[in-house]
């Protein structure tokens, strides 16, 4: 080992770094997580199709997708600020941009994170509606407060609970259609709370080590593989069984039931896969395809409700 090792300053370690910084802008995109914020607005988009019967203003489609964008940009800033220390140990996490050393001071990322919260809240009750920017701010409050600072590091109950945050954009969408919250809204919000769970285990199981590495009690940490497969499985059935629902309760027609059947199936397949055979790599499958499950869900909603609607007998 070099000589000049031995004699690194912080600065020195703060300055190399900075050295790979990529440019400005992206480093603030990288600080909100785009690739989660595509997924909270499937949902957004997905629940403001359905309420409109297929059919939204473009201005609502278009102030309630930059509520959202800036919401969840704003609330995943402050969670970069919030784990900041243990995503500097986490291999996975070690290259975000605090840990990394690109947002320097760390206190910039939560000022840009709640600066994006006030900008999606004003947006939103000015442009959508007051329900739908009181719903956003909710599920910020929730993810910050309840899931990072109470929940995360406390129990293995963090993502069951925790799951509340990332349901909430299902309510947005269809509170910034309609104004309020039906009897179907609420159903959407079930399916991705109950999709929560087995989506985030799965991949936990994947990179357990870097979770037991910085004392995060994420089930398979905290209660063992074993354990955590099985919950796997009663958690994949729960949300299954939730995925029924519209249809039983005659919110949506046979087109979603079937997608609703097919991919469930495929779903417990792979849960039950990762249950019986306890390798990575099908738990990694399994959460990889609960991405694309989510998805198709929405948009089998999405064509099954304008399917309904030009073709009655395709409901009940």
């Amino acid at each position: 080992m070099p000589a000049t090792n031995s004699l690194e300053t912080p600065k020195d370690k703060t300055r190399a770094k900075q050295q790979d910084k990529p440019h400005v802008l992206k480093t603030y995109m990288a600080l909100m997580k785009p690739k989660i914020i595509f997924l909270l607005l499937i949902v957004t988009w997905g629940a403001m199709l359905v309420a409109g019967g297929g059919k939204v203003g473009w201005l609502t489609f278009l102030w309630t997708t930059l509520g959202g964008i800036f919401a969840s940009g704003g609330a995943n800033a402050i969670n970069h600020y919030l784990d900041r220390d243990i995503d500097e140990i986490m291999y996975r996490t070690k290259r975000r941009p605090v840990p990394a050393g690109w947002i320097v001071p760390a206190s910039k990322a939560i000022v840009f994170g709640v600066l994006l919260n006030v900008l999606a809240f004003l947006l939103l009750a000015t442009q959508v509606n007051l329900l739908a920017a009181l719903l956003a701010l909710a599920g910020t409050l929730y993810y910050v407060f309840i899931y990072t600072m109470l929940l995360k590091r406390r129990t293995h109950h963090n993502v069951t609970i925790g799951g509340v945050a990332g349901a909430i954009p299902a309510l947005v969408g269809w509170a910034a259609v309609t104004g309020g919250l039906g009897l179907t809204a609420w159903l959407l919000f079930l399916i991705v709370f109950l999709w929560t769970p087995p989506h985030t285990w799965a991949l936990t199981l994947v990179v357990k080590r870097d979770y037991a590495r910085v004392d995060v009690p994420m089930l398979p940490v905290s209660v063992g593989e074993d354990e955590a497969r099985r919950q796997i499985v009663i958690y994949s059935w729960l949300f299954f069984v939730s995925t029924l629902l519209p249809t039983l309760l005659r919110t949506m027609g046979w087109f979603y039931l079937a997608v609703a059947l097919i991919t469930g199936v495929i779903f417990m397949r792979g849960a039950y896969r990762v249950y019986r055979l306890g390798e990575k790599k099908y738990a990694f499958s399994l959460y990889k395809f609960s991405l694309l499950h989510l998805a198709l869900l929405f948009a089998a909603m999405v064509v099954d409700t304008i399917l309904v609607a030009s073709f009655p007998l395709m409901g009940w």
